[in-house]
């Protein structure tokens, strides 16, 4: 059943003529009549009865009003929030992202998206790059910031990948530490510290980049969140190698040091979405927001 042909019924039932209900509508008079008369046809029985001046509802046109109403506002509803979700006044918002993206980058882009879009319902998620395809794969999430220090090391068969920015890391040092002054430094450099990592095996850890420099860096403590881990650079107890990104919220007692180019390992960070998905309009909205906040 055409639900055109219901507003045309109900348009009429309530003016009590084609003509007039032409009018309303912009159509002729016979145009509304063909209407009616296919409605009819299509429920098997009379709606109106047609008199010498206008029309009278039946006994079943009675009892279809009600119901065409009841219709038709279930459908100007659906209307209302379809057009809601596409302009950004309802809906939701459920983002993924890796720990240091979130100590910066991520808030301030969810933080300018919330002030343009109070109405869109926002989940954040933080989890390795690897559980964030997982959760992404599932529908658990919309949008994943992932990082990669291989620009193809992710399933590009499964997810869109769009580079968003490159994170180098730089080496964390006290204020107070012989080397904290300078522009650039060379890893070697720093060979006899007292390292500071995520964990024991620096193969698996950002001091990898120390292997490559030529030196098996000395790892004396172990922790895995950045404020422990800056928390024990800034007390002297040996530098660590942080991502540009987290970096943003490091705290002021430490010495942020570039690395020479040929030492610096580059984080490739990108949004994901999942391949051959509707875009919805809050992740094409926020994604917008993230890259504001890269150049920002």
């Amino acid at each position: 059943m055409d639900m055109a042909w219901l507003d045309v019924f109900r348009t009429v039932a309530h003016l009590g003529s084609f003509t007039a209900a032409g009018e309303r509508l912009g159509y002729t008079q016979s145009a509304i009549s063909r209407q009616i008369a296919t409605l009819e046809a299509e429920l098997g029985t009379p709606l109106f009865d047609r008199l010498a001046r206008g029309v009278r509802l039946t006994e079943h046109g009675r009892t279809l009003l009600p119901h065409a109403e009841a219709l038709l506002a279930r459908l100007d509803t659906t209307r209302r929030d379809l057009l809601a979700l596409t302009e950004l006044g309802a809906g939701r918002l459920r983002v993924g992202a890796f720990d240091s993206a979130n100590a910066e980058l991520v808030p301030s882009a969810l933080a300018a998206f919330r002030a343009a879009h109070p109405q869109v319902e926002i989940a954040l998620t933080e989890g390795l790059t690897a559980h964030l395809l997982e959760q992404l794969a599932d529908g658990a999430i919309d949008l994943a910031v992932v990082a990669s220090y291989s620009q193809d090391a992710h399933d590009s068969d499964q997810f869109d990948l769009q580079p968003l920015l490159d994170d180098p890391v730089l080496v964390a040092l006290p204020r107070g530490h012989r080397l904290a002054g300078r522009r650039r430094l060379r890893l070697a450099e720093l060979a006899d510290e007292p390292w500071i990592a995520a964990r024991r095996h620096p193969e698996s850890t950002l001091l990898a980049a120390c292997l490559r420099s030529g030196f098996q860096p000395r790892i004396e403590y172990a922790v895995g969140a950045w404020t422990a881990k800056l928390g024990l650079v800034a007390a002297g107890l040996g530098p660590t190698l942080i991502p540009s990104l987290a970096a943003r919220a490091a705290r002021p007692d430490i010495a942020l040091v570039p690395l020479h180019p040929l030492d610096t390992p580059v984080r490739h960070v990108s949004t994901a979405t999942r391949k051959g998905r509707q875009i919805a309009p809050a992740v094409a909205a926020f994604t917008t927001y993230l890259r504001t906040a890269v150049g920002s």
